[in-house]
């Protein structure tokens, strides 16, 4: 384990207890939304997520952004609850593609009303000028779910003390912002100059400090991917 200087600005519950590994610059699930189609309120979430599905498309959760999500409303409902939760969704008609981009570019072109994705493929249609809006993936609790990139030191490395540099450049704010920055929005975690910050990204910030804690999902992540490998690789 390796704790970098630069790891107290980052909120505990994006890294792990024992140092092991440290999460900078996040990425929110978020429902993507064709605003030609319908509205983006909660409300109108609720309405579209009863009956007919086949309007609405998820990646595929056995990898991924949409896998740590599934671990999220694993370690929250429980097995049984998802399980059914997702055949009952299944059963519905819901799209389940290869990828977060497909959600994206299915709810670009209004082939789809709504999807699953992350914040960063949904920046890319807003840069495209697609006709989409976002609101956040919320869980049973009402948390939101940001997902952090993630830095950690192989054990036994030959070069541990090049290997503690580059952590510690990772997760400085300096390369917060430069992400903040960048195509992809990607929110800070820790402190950093809000003034040098896109408005698009403050936007984020509120809903990625309700995210639910990720530092203790191993478990959960562990017995869900055993479900999943079971029901896609059958």
């Amino acid at each position: 384990p390796y704790k970098s200087p630069n790891a107290d600005r980052i909120p505990e519950k994006f890294r792990s207890p024992a140092d092991e590994w440290t999460g900078f610059g996040g990425r929110l699930r978020l429902y993507i939304i064709n605003s030609d189609q319908m509205e983006a309120t909660p409300a109108a979430i609720d309405e579209a997520l009863k009956g007919d599905l086949s309007g609405m498309a998820i990646a595929k959760p056995l990898f991924g952004t949409t896998l740590t999500q599934y671990a999220v409303m694993w370690s929250e409902m429980g097995g049984d609850a998802l399980k059914a939760w997702h055949q009952d969704h299944t059963d519905r008609g819901w799209k389940i593609v290869q990828g977060n981009a497909v959600v994206k570019n299915l709810v670009a072109s209004g082939k789809c009303a709504f999807g699953w994705t992350d914040t960063d493929d949904y920046f890319l249609a807003v840069d495209d000028n697609a006709p989409v809006d976002m609101l956040p993936v919320r869980t049973e609790s009402g948390r939101t779910i940001c997902i952090p990139n993630t830095v950690a030191i192989i054990k036994g490395t030959e070069r541990e003390a090049a290997a503690q540099k580059l952590v510690d450049f990772l997760l400085s704010e300096q390369i917060e912002l430069a992400l903040a920055n960048s195509r992809s929005r990607q929110v800070p975690l820790g402190t950093v100059d809000e003034t040098r910050l896109p408005d698009q990204v403050k936007q984020l910030q509120g809903w990625a400090a309700e995210g639910a804690p990720l530092n203790d999902l191993l478990e959960a992540r562990n017995a869900c991917l055993k479900w999943l490998e079971e029901e896609f690789l059958e």
